[in-house]
């Protein structure tokens, strides 16, 4: 039986929710969950990702809860669990991942097939198209190029500050990173590791990203990375990005892979 009223605390998939064309059964959402903001905005909000309301969640009377593991705590989860409640729980690592999270979750709610596919057919392409790599071309100068569109540029992404954290191996950013045509410098590590900037100059990225989310990197955080003995200093390759564009998982999947793979190639 499809869910007649949906609590989401994850802020992609209450953005998901709507590109499925169920909005209308969303009744709770996270604060941080703002998209799309014309039709949120009329949606009750049980707290934050970390801090849910779990009370208010039960007042709500919902058929179903939208979680994930990486941004909800497993005493909410457990608490909604142990009250009754139906939670969908996804854990994606990987676009891939990510990709049968939201095709999962479609099918539990029992989305419209015509707009589900129209969330995910331009994903699955994209995706497919990057993994695949650019097209071969002919002669000497051709390959020379392919070559040089293939190398993997060297990429640093701070998720935090004070301490600065990067991004490790068993993430869905550092998979996002490799799709787009990245290496990970902080690929060795698992999770979040801890690192100082003395540390990221012996990484010698190419390319820094500095998302606006979890952490609010800001042009104020610029000058302290121009002044890294690093090539993406010198080559003036380093970027304030759109954290949606390396974290959410969702509708936006697709336009962000393209932007990420043209940053990362530029």
């Amino acid at each position: 039986m499809e869910p007649g009223r949906i609590v989401s605390l994850v802020p992609s998939l209450t953005e998901a929710l709507f590109a499925f064309g169920v909005g209308s059964r969303v009744v709770g959402r996270t604060r941080y969950c703002t998209q799309p903001p014309r039709l949120v905005g009329r949606v009750a909000k049980v707290g934050g990702t970390k801090k849910v309301d779990v009370e208010r969640v039960l007042d709500l009377g919902p058929d179903l809860v939208v979680a994930v593991r990486e941004e909800n705590t497993r005493e909410d989860i457990e608490g909604l669990e142990e009250a009754g409640v139906p939670v969908f729980v996804g854990a994606p690592e990987t676009v891939e991942d990510a990709l049968g999270m939201l095709r999962e979750l479609a099918e539990r709610v029992g989305a419209p097939a015509n707009a589900a596919e129209a969330v995910l057919g331009p994903i699955e392409r994209v995706y497919g198209r990057l993994r695949q790599g650019p097209a071969k071309p002919t002669g000497p100068a051709g390959l020379a190029e392919l070559a040089e569109l293939r190398r993997a540029r060297r990429v640093f992404v701070p998720i935090w500050k004070g301490p600065y954290m990067g991004v490790g191996s068993d993430t869905y950013v550092h998979d996002v990173l490799e799709t787009c045509g990245g290496e990970n410098v902080c690929g060795g590590s698992t999770r979040y590791p801890v690192v100082d900037l003395r540390e990221v100059e012996a990484l010698e990225p190419e390319v820094v990203l500095l998302p606006d989310e979890p952490y609010p990197f800001s042009a104020e955080d610029l000058p302290e990375f121009y002044a890294l003995d690093v090539p993406a200093a010198r080559e003036d390759r380093v970027h304030l990005v759109d954290g949606k564009l390396l974290t959410w998982y969702g509708p936006r999947m697709a336009s962000s892979l393209l932007q990420l793979s043209a940053l990362l190639k530029s």
